[in-house]
């Protein structure tokens, strides 16, 4: 697959504006971006005449689509997700680990070692692993298996789990009321994660402990945890005072619009991530999938475990950005961050998230209607729509 081109005619986000810009495109690598059409080395020209060219998406927090879930796939598994992903404008991703079993949990992540560590291939990267427990409160457990959820913090667990996945774990989510989470935190963090929180009926106190022991994200806020009370803030509260990122699952199911215009409004446009935190019914019609050990039925495109609690998504980042330009009633430039730099940020991604000479060509191209038309992942394109 071919990384050195030159874009021509696009319209790029560039310092927070949408401008027409060409680019240059030299081994995966921006290297010019110039209001000049020529091409002066010649390089392979895309032409993007008549659409919008964005950074390429980052979804921080997914469990699976195209008919594979995370803790059930193998190598070509997550290859596959990541395919979708490619055509949903993704250019980077981490696979979320739903709570299971050790055993199930360590093939889990040597799986996607194997795929992180295998270099470029047809599909969105695989960029880290997510878990997304063990130490997580029973009471707001959502989907998570109650029966594998660990009532103290373990860090051998988890030191073990980072050998095994050879440094690749980048994000996990932590409730603070778990005996031994706060004092973990810093402990995680020098093993190379961003602890986020979530799942919790934490109270502001503390919630608030663990983000002065580094807490940086936390996880769907609004769902799965305690909300706020003027009494006592809580977790739900402590997200929105403090300066950490906090996820948001923009489909119209997990958060109502206003709520989303009240996040960002709190938060400000370069706090907030977007996330799928998809099942692998994402991009699949209705009917019944599996979320790690759950059983999941999808209606009307809402996935569900049997008892009625929601189980994740079938959102995807395209569609995440299409709703929250509704939602919000923001223009285009202020919205893309939450769905590509917020996140690069938070994850100590210098080159990707941003479309900047010196950074990585992670790139999605989209029409008038926000669709995306091709996705580019280091300069190699992963995905073109058909017929373009």
């Amino acid at each position: 697959m071919n990384n050195t081109f030159f874009l021509k005619n696009g319209t790029l986000l560039s310092e927070g504006a949408m401008v027409p810009l060409h680019m240059a495109v030299e081994n995966g690598v921006i290297t010019a971006l110039t209001t000049d059409g020529t091409n002066p080395k010649g390089l392979p020209e895309v032409d993007a005449a008549g659409l919008q060219i964005l950074p390429g998406f980052l979804d921080l927090h997914t469990h699976g689509a195209a008919g594979v879930d995370v803790n059930a796939a193998d190598v070509d598994g997550l290859r596959t997700i990541g395919r979708f992903f490619a055509s949903q404008g993704v250019s980077g991703w981490l696979c979320s680990i739903l709570t299971d079993t050790v055993e199930q949990t360590l093939w889990c992540i040597e799986q996607a070692r194997q795929v992180i560590e295998g270099g470029p291939y047809d599909g969105a990267p695989l960029l880290g692993i997510h878990l997304e427990g063990p130490c997580l409160s029973t009471e707001y457990k959502g989907a998570m298996p109650e029966h594998l959820l660990m009532h103290e913090a373990n860090y051998d667990l988890f030191a073990r789990y980072q050998t095994v996945a050879n440094g690749h774990i980048r994000y996990v989510t932590l409730s603070p009321e778990i005996p031994g989470v706060v004092e973990l935190v810093p402990r995680l963090t020098a093993l190379g994660m961003v602890c986020a929180m979530g799942h919790s009926g934490a109270g502001y106190d503390c919630a608030m402990g663990c983000i002065h022991a580094g807490v940086r994200s936390v996880t769907h806020l609004g769902n799965a945890m305690r909300l706020f009370h003027q009494h006592d803030p809580a977790i739900f509260g402590v997200a929105l005072e403090s300066d950490a990122y906090v996820e948001a699952i923009c489909d119209g199911r997990h958060l109502h619009p206003g709520t989303v215009r009240l996040y960002c409004k709190a938060k400000g446009m370069h706090r907030m991530l977007a996330v799928t935190d998809s099942i692998m019914a994402a991009g699949l019609p209705d009917g019944q999938y599996k979320l790690g050990v759950n059983d999941v039925i999808v209606k009307d495109g809402d996935a569900k475990l049997p008892n009625g609690v929601r189980a994740g998504s079938t959102l995807t980042m395209a569609q995440a950005l299409r709703n929250l330009l509704v939602f919000t009633r923001r223009p285009l430039e202020q919205i893309a961050p939450m769905l590509s730099e917020n996140q690069a940020r938070l994850m100590g991604w210098p080159s990707k998230g941003r479309l900047a000479v010196g950074c990585d060509a992670d790139l999605v191209l989209l029409d008038g209607a926000c669709q995306v038309v091709q996705t580019f992942a280091a300069g190699h394109s992963v995905y073109t729509r058909p017929n373009c």
